[in-house]
């Protein structure tokens, strides 16, 4: 992730330099950012794309003090250029609305429901927000004690930091609609019946299953939510199952050094060959990347016989498979797996069989939706939606599941 107005410095030397009104861009994504660049003279402007397609409102916000209340853009890519790239109508991840306000319009409802919505990731939380703003009585119910769901581990990944601006957003905007959140229960289907609710959104997410590898149950086996939300201690040699996004998220965790580039903007700089001092031809000629390779042994593995990675993001996939090149990660296709004991993960890749000797696999492949709660819901006639992971488990996508919660909110 490019740090926030990492490359203003450029704007501020042109500006020395011309005679003109300078404008910045790229990586500026709130208020007290841009505040800041035209304060420290790097521009007489601050010009934004991505901004505001998250928010088109995020200058009438900034002038009326209602910081807490603008949509940040997370600097995803994954609606908007990705979009772009691939010949689709760009939108926005955090804001599904943006070049659909046409098609997709929260108006007010003739008839307020009584509405619960059973998990706060991010289906859940686009479901309550719309579905409040709309007039219906919301009441969101997670067994955390946090609202944000899986971006709460995402969030812990180096580069994603901006995901707490998200779970920032929707914690405003779950106040400013008067959403009653019950944290830190489970909830089931009796409670529900019971509490007279009209209709209800299952945005419970999903579960790990478990491969059929031989010793999968071996103690040198975790899944991914042990790694980022158990914190579990892992080993300096890793296999990781699974090459999708939260395969590369675990590898780009466990690789990372000390210095987070994403918050240090001459970390950044050094790490990926940029001249500060523009003293080479374009600040990059002949300077040489600096990615220090990871101190662990890391295996990142796909029964894919596709290319590694193959699923991320067009303008991001790429970034991700360089920094794991770079870091001395081992990536590989067309695995199969055999089995897990004490020495080892065992794999074949074509004819040749081979032993990973790890400390630790980490599985991040295979979950199932969650959904406990359906059949008793059903039974008492109470309608029932599905959304995010609790819909579609196959590949967790908050693009995905944000506009799904926010078209069926829209609807009911």
């Amino acid at each position: 992730m490019v740090p926030r107005a990492a490359f203003s410095f450029i704007t501020g030397q042109l500006k020395k330099e011309v005679a003109i009104p300078v404008s910045a861009s790229n990586r500026i994504n709130t208020p007290e950012v841009a505040d800041r660049i035209i304060e420290n003279d790097e521009a007489d402007l601050v010009s934004m794309a991505r901004p505001m397609l998250a928010d088109p409102e995020f200058v009438n916000k900034a002038r009326q003090g209602q910081r807490a209340n603008i949509n940040v853009c997370i600097g995803c890519n994954q609606a908007c250029l990705d979009h772009t790239f691939m010949g689709k109508r760009s939108s926005c991840l955090v804001n599904p609305r943006a070049c659909h306000e046409t098609e997709l319009n929260y108006t007010a409802t003739s008839q307020p429901k009584k509405i619960a919505v059973v998990g706060a990731g991010p289906a859940g939380l686009a479901y309550a927000m719309v579905a409040a703003k709309r007039g219906h009585q919301v009441t969101l119910y997670d067994s955390a004690n946090e609202i944000g769901g899986q971006f709460n581990y995402a969030k812990t990944i180096p580069g994603k930091e901006e995901f707490q601006e998200t779970i920032n957003y929707f914690k405003a905007q779950l106040d400013k609609y008067s959403v009653t959140v019950s944290l830190g229960q489970h909830v089931d289907a009796a409670t529900l019946v019971s509490a007279e609710f009209d209709h209800v959104a299952l945005a419970t997410g999903i579960v790990p299953r478990a491969l059929d590898i031989e010793g999968i149950d071996h103690p040198k086996v975790l899944s991914y939510l042990n790694v980022l939300r158990d914190k579990m201690p892992v080993g300096n040699r890793v296999a990781i199952i699974g090459a999708g996004g939260i395969g590369f998220d675990v590898a780009e965790l466990l690789s990372h050094g000390e210095t987070n580039t994403a918050l240090n903007i001459p970390a950044f700089f050094e790490e990926w060959g940029i001249d500060a001092t523009l003293g080479a031809r374009g600040g990059i000629e002949g300077i040489q990347a600096k990615i220090e390779a990871s101190s662990r042994e890391i295996h990142l593995l796909q029964r894919k016989t596709t290319k590694i990675g193959a699923g991320l993001g067009k303008t991001t996939g790429w970034i991700h498979r360089t920094s794991m090149a770079k870091k001395g990660v081992h990536m590989l296709n067309g695995v199969s797996y055999q089995k897990i004991d004490d020495a080892g993960l065992h794999i074949t890749v074509g004819d040749e069989e081979r032993c990973l000797e790890v400390d630790h696999v980490i599985v991040c492949a295979g979950q199932e939706p969650l959904r406990d709660l359906e059949k008793g819901l059903a039974d008492a006639n109470i309608p029932v939606n599905l959304i995010g992971g609790a819909d579609k488990a196959m590949e967790l996508d908050a693009k995905r599941a944000i506009d799904q919660g926010c078209r069926l909110a829209a609807e009911i």
